[in-house]
């Protein structure tokens, strides 16, 4: 037997780009490597820069990226980055300029949720909201909520096509199957993978990756 951890690439990053509709975002998801295309919008990189060329510029730009999606705040971003108040105040607001139609969507999300008392998925999963709900969890539940929306529908269409399903892990599925068969069976729970982001994120599909661990190898 073999098994595959098949995690969805930048999925956060992705579904807040498809709920946004963001332009710049989505071109950036679809690069690839949506980390140093912020860097590049922001100016940070050169045109022509790739992860290896500017590894340290990438990881900043990854720092800030992640951390947007749960509202960091400047002061938390500089401790982790080891840089300025001031600096890392410039990589949010480089943010907000690179991605403008995102910032207003997750505006308006966290708007909506505290006029309204409630916030909900795509498909209608509700977190009610009172006066101690966190802001930052507000303003991340669309990209974890959502997530687990694609989840639960992956798995499902991965257990009805037959895929033997180990567990899901956050933001992945653990599957296994007879070594001669482990590749094909990778290649089928990608597109229950894709199908099931399509369908949270009206057509948009998540890309994702896998690692595959045959025998002697242990995982």
């Amino acid at each position: 037997q073999a098994i595959a951890y098949i995690d969805w690439s930048q999925q956060e990053f992705g579904i807040a780009a498809a709920l946004s509709g963001d332009p710049a975002m989505l071109r950036a998801y679809q690069s690839g490597d949506p980390y140093l295309e912020f860097a590049k919008l922001a100016g940070l990189a050169p045109a022509n820069a790739t992860k290896a060329s500017h590894k340290a510029v990438r990881d900043r730009a990854k720092a800030t990226v992640l951390g947007v999606q749960y509202a960091m705040g400047a002061m938390t971003l500089a401790e982790r980055l080891g840089i300025s108040v001031t600096e890392a105040t410039r990589l949010l607001a480089l943010h907000r300029q690179a991605f403008p139609r995102f910032w207003r969507w997750s505006d308006s999300a966290v708007d909506f949720a505290i006029l309204t008392g409630r916030i909900h998925t795509v498909f209608g999963w509700t977190q009610h909201v009172g006066p101690d709900t966190n802001p930052r969890a507000l303003r991340n539940f669309p990209m974890q909520a959502n997530g687990a929306e694609i989840l639960r529908l992956a798995c499902c269409y991965a257990v009805e096509a037959g895929i033997k399903l180990c567990a899901p892990i956050h933001d992945a599925l653990l599957i296994e199957a007879p070594t001669e068969q482990i590749d094909k069976a990778v290649e089928a729970t990608q597109a229950c993978m894709r199908r099931a982001s399509a369908d949270v994120l009206g057509g948009f599909e998540l890309e994702s990756d896998a690692k595959i661990v045959r025998y002697p190898d242990r995982y």
